[in-house]
């Protein structure tokens, strides 16, 4: 008859002490921030939230995560990139959110103008060239249309009521309206004047 051992069937804690206690909740805290951040940034990217709800709920997430991290940062955790790795946390988009310190809607060019304009032209051209292919495809139009405004309202020269900054928009939410699978018709104008690029040559 196998021995009664009744240590085996204690509950096993994380923690016996407060201390420790109030360690994993801190840790897992932090643990919930940085994986909500990394489904906020999915979620923008698909479309699932509009500008204005993302850039609200970001810029409260980073608030969080600044004093969630510092209570967890030491010598087991000098960096949130220690932390992540540690429980293998999947979230490049929550990192680099974290890294630049604001929603990707937030104009902040820092001195990097000349990056801005560069990837405006460089994506205006890429946006052309797809155009000129014969690509016009919702779904293949939308994710560069979405990056050139995202990038436009970073460069903080170029004001709100710049005319290439509202086509592109209008452009967009032209697109935000269609089926991934619909095509752009000539009609609707993104077509002819991207081709012609008049929005180019105003940036």
């Amino acid at each position: 008859m196998q021995e009664n051992r009744p240590e085996l069937y204690e509950e096993v804690k994380l923690y016996r002490q407060a201390r420790e206690r109030e360690k994993y909740d801190n840790m897992a805290d932090l643990f919930a921030l940085v994986s909500t951040l990394q489904n906020l940034e999915k979620a923008y990217i698909r479309d699932c939230i509009t500008p204005q709800e993302y850039t609200a709920a970001c810029s409260k997430l980073l608030v969080q995560y600044k004093v969630a991290f510092k209570i967890v940062q030491g010598p087991e955790f000098p960096t949130i990139e220690a932390f992540v790795k540690r429980f293998r946390l999947d979230c490049p988009a929550a990192l680099e959110r974290i890294r630049e310190d604001r929603p990707i809607t937030i104009r902040d060019d820092k001195g990097n103008t000349s990056k801005c304009i560069a990837d405006i032209v460089s994506m205006f051209i890429t946006l052309m060239d797809k155009l000129r292919l014969e690509i016009r495809a919702m779904d293949d139009l939308h994710p560069e249309l979405r990056d050139l405004l995202d990038t436009m309202n970073r460069l903080s020269l170029i004001p709100d009521n710049f005319e290439g900054k509202e086509k592109v928009a209008s452009w967009l939410a032209t697109l935000n309206e269609m089926q991934a699978s619909d095509d752009l018709t000539e009609a609707q104008g993104l077509v002819r004047t991207v081709r012609g690029g008049s929005t180019y040559d105003q940036t």
